[in-house]
């Protein structure tokens, strides 16, 4: 591992600050579980690396009224124990609970998960699923944006060299709703997703007045499964429709074959996955 020097702010300020005189030189720490395997393999070389544990507000995990907002070092095993996610943001709770294992859950972030833009990121497809938001700092103040744009490409993502994901914030979702991750994985545990699927619904009078299915690992980022999504708003959840989502999900697909799986593969997982986290969905949601 090269050498390189460390720096340990002490607020969001601080670090912009030595984030904007480095630049491309510095890379930011939260857990360390992502950044220091490439470290160490030398496929990142910093000059220096930016600690964000003592900065308080990355740190912070707030059930609020009109959402939950959480610091970008919150991490995998706080969101996967923590009472508001487990019962109002299942689904993201079910996600941190599969980052590697119990040990690392300790250690990885959700900004991390989501800063490294692996295609197979457990938590993306919650938070997509749930229509969360990333605030971002830069030298320019804070922004916001829907995470369906968070996602570039493969590693990739809308992040300036000078800025950093401060936190996610996820909107309350309205009564009768219920959501649910699944992904699958050649192993248990200490694996990444194959294909990783979460799907989120909203009923009223009978029907769904709002569905959200997500894809992790089957596509360069994260993606919603739009026209799946359609098929199933304004209309009852029945296992026709269901049925119908789970082939439109297959459709937003375009996985790559590789020694984890063809791409037929992936696509079948795709449609099983759909079909069984919608009807788990459904049924959180109460119906």
């Amino acid at each position: 591992m090269r050498r390189f020097e460390l720096v340990l702010p002490r607020d969001v300020d601080e670090a912009l600050r030595v984030l904007s005189e480095r630049g491309s030189e510095a890379k930011l720490l939260a857990g360390g579980t992502d950044l220091l395997p490439q470290l160490k393999n030398g496929m990142l070389k910093p000059a220096w690396v930016i600690d964000l544990s003592g900065v308080e507000r990355v740190r912070a995990l707030r059930a609020e009224t009109n959402g939950l907002r959480i610091g970008a070092a919150v991490t995998a095993r706080t969101l996967e124990r923590d009472a508001a996610a487990q019962k109002t943001y299942t689904s993201l709770a079910e996600s941190g609970a599969l980052v590697g294992s119990v040990q690392v859950r300790n250690l990885a972030t959700l900004g991390g998960n989501l800063c490294n833009a692996a295609p197979s990121a457990d938590m993306a497809p919650p938070l997509l699923a749930l229509d969360a938001e990333a605030v971002i700092a830069g030298p320019k103040g804070e922004r916001r944006l829907p995470f369906t744009d968070f996602f570039t490409g493969v590693r990739s993502t809308v992040l300036g060299v000078d800025e950093i994901l401060l936190e996610i914030f996820v909107p309350a979702p309205k009564a009768r709703s219920g959501g649910h991750y699944l992904r699958h994985t050649p192993r248990r545990e200490l694996d990444i997703a194959v294909v990783g699927v979460a799907s989120q619904l909203t009923l009223s009078n009978g029907t769904c007045a709002k569905a959200r299915i997500a894809l992790a690992a089957v596509a360069p980022v994260p993606l919603r499964a739009r026209a799946a999504e359609q098929a199933l708003e304004g209309k009852p959840v029945t296992p026709e429709t269901i049925e119908r989502a789970a082939e439109l999900a297959v459709e937003a697909a375009k996985p790559i074959s590789d020694q984890r799986g063809s791409a037929d593969y992936r696509r079948h997982l795709v449609r099983v996955l759909t079909r069984r986290t919608l009807r788990t969905a459904l049924a959180r949601a109460g119906g």
